[in-house]
């Protein structure tokens, strides 16, 4: 009878708590609405987003959040899912600015460095371009056959100016370092 070997054990590293992580939040515009939430489920309920995910959920990350687990929010890919449709917001029952905490959240993400790729490749595209999709050449030569005018010229000065000031031009630089 052959003897089952069992796999090593990996050591599980417990989840670090963080009391001062909310404050930074909450120091934010409309971050400060993080404290009045009381776990509901409102803005979970009624996320279009959330209806298609299994990961993604809003009062999840607010609670996180509320705890101070920040290693387990900002590199998180399901951070980014929020579409920014303000339904969550809408329908808080405590006026927490759900979205707005959302984006604050993101927003600390960008600043440690956590940024998905497909976000700083939209970012580039924008700094390179003024659009967030790189339009083909033959794109623009089929408009022009079937009589559609031509896609307005982006005043790349200006999109230099924001995104200098957005602080988009990190992201940018990030990405050509890679």
């Amino acid at each position: 009878m052959a003897q089952k070997t069992e796999a090593p054990k990996k050591n599980v590293e417990p989840l670090k708590m963080d009391p001062s992580f909310k404050y930074e939040v909450m120091k934010e515009h409309d971050g400060e609405t993080l404290k009045i939430c009381f776990q509901c489920g409102s803005c979970t309920s009624s996320c279009p987003t959330a209806r298609f995910s299994d990961s993604y959920r809003p009062r999840t990350i607010l609670r996180l959040a509320q705890l101070g687990i920040r290693q387990k929010i900002l590199p998180s890919p399901t951070l980014w899912l929020c579409t920014a449709c303000f339904t969550c917001t809408d329908r808080c029952p405590q006026d927490v600015k759900v979205a707005s905490v959302l984006r604050v959240l993101r927003n600390l993400a960008v600043k440690e460095g956590q940024t998905p790729r497909i976000f700083i490749e939209l970012a580039s595209n924008i700094y390179e371009t003024g659009y967030a999709y790189k339009i083909p050449e033959l794109r623009q030569k089929k408009r022009e056959t079937v009589g559609l005018p031509p896609l307005p010229k982006a005043s790349l000065d200006r999109v230099d100016r924001l995104l200098e000031l957005a602080g988009g031009s990190k992201l940018i630089k990030s990405k050509e370092a890679q």
